[in-house]
């Protein structure tokens, strides 16, 4: 870290509070200030360069210096640079996005509501159920069911879905919010059980769950089709099928939260197709505009939006909204970045084609003595990092073993996101098998300078644990 007291490290330390930052390692470390970006590496402002393995935030998958994205954006800022859909009023893109979603959705759509984030886009789902339950005369049916280790947003509402413990800290969850079993089969599978009948016992888990709740008492449940921040925790196979069944039996809607899978991530254009499910909201965000422009979606089926509608008309009004959403930049953006994902030979068919070798390269590792589980599906993966591999047992909490991983590739050029115990993989769609090999490589001789350490602190443990007992 430059120590100079003018320098931008310094200055960002001094006035910028960051997200989801160890605090312990920025002021150790300093930040990250970075100045440009090529393709799938960005340049900090000391002229190092380093591969973006997470994409920023799972969000920017068409590279760093998309030229026909900026282009798209600057004419429509000399055309009408802001506006907004309060009051009927709207823009011209912004109608022109609507429908394009509506024809790119896995399930049949009707309308699509504008908002600035994944964060937004989740709060609105919750009230849209609160509402439209009210005006259908069940105003009790309002709790929402999240899972454990899920995330879904930052505002109060989409905080309390997040099934996290940190979010005590703000006095979270709402009462409204309950919480289901968190699906990954590697870590709480029993020995002997299969993946499907691990998914059929969380299923029986969600089904006790509402019995005891009341069906009458729940509007929805909210899920990822993979859980990007909860791990990159792909389902169990048979999951998805399994549970949804058990929401229709109940009359429970579900809330298929894509601001992560979305757009191409997994492999086919939604999670929600990928695991063969049929959400009756959708959510999306990230990779609507590659995260150049803040934007966000909510995509409701027919049923959705006539219940919808019949509360608002009783209101004259959806009393809901905010400022900068439907914001013509952003849906001009937005059109350009579906046009860029979804023509043939576009990013989303070279995702297609290098995605088998990003998921044989993932596996590679799990001969590492660090690695208890490889995951993944389509360009996105974990390494879950472990103490012990044969009884799964993880580092201490407090070793922090993947802020250490991730600040170790750093150093060696590369950008990743530690969860927990978990190290995260997702670069942007438009990277080639040269350059997945190289992210791997990188990422192996960091998990092997990573060992070497391990091994001198167990030994330096064992050397004073000795000392000790014969004192």
């Amino acid at each position: 870290m430059t120590k100079h007291s003018n320098s931008a490290e310094a200055r960002d330390l001094a006035y910028h509070l960051h997200s989801f930052t160890h605090l312990d390692s920025l002021a150790e470390d300093g930040p990250l200030v970075l100045e440009s970006g090529d393709g799938i590496y960005v340049t900090d402002n000391h002229g190092n360069r380093y591969i973006e393995g997470i994409s920023g935030l799972w969000n920017i998958v068409v590279g760093f210096n998309e030229g026909r994205i900026a282009e798209a954006a600057f004419k429509q800022m000399q055309k009408l640079p802001a506006y907004h859909t309060f009051f009927g009023r709207t823009a011209s893109p912004v109608v022109d996005l609507a429908e394009r979603l509506i024809e790119l959705a896995p399930v049949a759509i009707k309308r699509v509501y504008f908002v600035n984030s994944g964060s937004e886009a989740n709060d609105t789902a919750i009230k849209m159920l609160w509402m439209l339950n009210t005006g259908a005369g069940r105003p009790e049916k309002r709790k929402i069911i999240s899972r454990k280790s899920a995330y879904h947003g930052t505002t109060v509402a989409s905080c309390s879905l997040n099934g996290k413990p940190y979010i005590n800290c703000f006095g979270l969850p709402l009462p409204e919010v309950l919480y289901t079993d968190c699906p990954h089969y590697w870590r709480d599978g029993k020995l002997g059980e299969s993946e499907e009948n691990y998914a059929q016992r969380l299923a029986d888990n969600l089904e006790a769950l509402i019995q005891e709740e009341g069906a009458e008492t729940i509007a929805g449940f909210i899920a990822e089709p993979v859980m990007g921040a909860g791990g990159a925790l792909v389902p169990p196979q048979g999951y998805f099928k399994k549970i949804e069944a058990v929401l229709r039996r109940h009359d429970i809607a579900f809330i298929a939260d894509e601001v992560v899978c979305g757009f191409g991530r997994t492999g086919s254009m939604w999670g929600s197709q990928t695991y063969n499910f049929s959400p009756d909201i959708i959510c999306t965000s990230k990779c609507l505009t590659a995260g150049y422009f803040p934007m966000g979606a909510v995509l409701m089926s027919p049923e959705i939006d006539a219940k919808l509608m019949h509360a608002a008309e009783a209101l004259g009004e959806f009393p809901h909204g905010f400022t900068t959403a439907g914001h013509p930049v952003g849906a001009a953006i937005a059109l350009k970045v579906l046009e860029l994902i979804s023509e043939p030979g576009g990013m989303f068919d070279n995702l297609c084609q290098v995605a088998p070798h990003f998921q044989a390269g993932l596996q590679k590792f799990s001969d590492h003595p660090l690695v208890g589980e490889a995951r993944g599906v389509g360009l996105i993966g974990a390494l879950e990092i472990v103490a012990d591999k044969a009884s799964k047992t993880p580092f201490a909490e407090e070793n922090l073993i993947g802020e250490k991983v991730v600040r170790a590739a750093q150093k060696n050029g590369l950008i990743l996101r530690p969860i927990g115990e978990s190290v995260i993989f997702a670069p942007p769609f438009i990277i080639n098998e040269a350059e997945i090999d190289d992210m791997f490589e990188r990422t192996r001789r960091v998990l092997d300078e990573i060992e070497q350490t391990v091994q001198k602190d167990n030994l330096r443990a064992a050397a004073l644990t000795a000392t000790a007992a014969a004192e």
